[in-house]
């Protein structure tokens, strides 16, 4: 009876870690993070918008996104700086600056995800290496239109 009790423990445990796991992969309206990017998300709901971190594993940020009907950031030509692809899109990256953090390399674009919804993605990164290492993980997100529709 003791190892009956221990395996159906375990088997709660373990659909409750799957069901955790696949709470965090399809919270909100993140895109999924492929595994191999080492990335996990931190979300919050903002009213009809979602808030969503891309977290290394020691916590700093490695990009972020904000998804909303309306997105605050408005690019402007002269501030273009490479091209790129995410989720299969291509997109513009603009050059933006931090106050006070005059070392720091800042880009901002948006990605425009269906009805009434766009992403504002940014980087904050030290370096180059580290700006192309974002985008080589931010092209790797894969996002949900369906998902996107649902979140309005």
């Amino acid at each position: 009876m003791k190892m009956g009790t221990r395996y159906m423990t375990f088997c709660v445990l373990g659909l409750l870690f799957a069901a955790a796991a696949q709470a965090q992969d399809v919270q909100g309206g993140c895109p999924a993070l492929p595994a191999s990017t080492g990335l996990t998300w931190e979300y919050q709901n903002v009213g009809d918008a979602d808030f969503c971190r891309a977290l290394r594993e020691d916590g700093s940020e490695a990009f972020g996104m904000f998804i909303s009907k309306d997105p605050a950031f408005s690019p402007k030509r002269s501030d273009r700086a490479e091209e790129g692809v995410i989720d299969g899109r291509k997109v513009t990256w603009y050059r933006s600056e931090l106050a006070g953090k005059p070392d720091i390399i800042a880009r901002e674009t948006l990605l425009e995800l269906g009805k009434n919804r766009t992403a504002h993605i940014w980087v904050q990164v030290g370096s180059q290496e580290q700006l192309q290492e974002t985008y080589r993980q931010a092209s790797s997100l894969e996002f949900n239109p369906q998902r996107q529709l649902s979140s309005n």
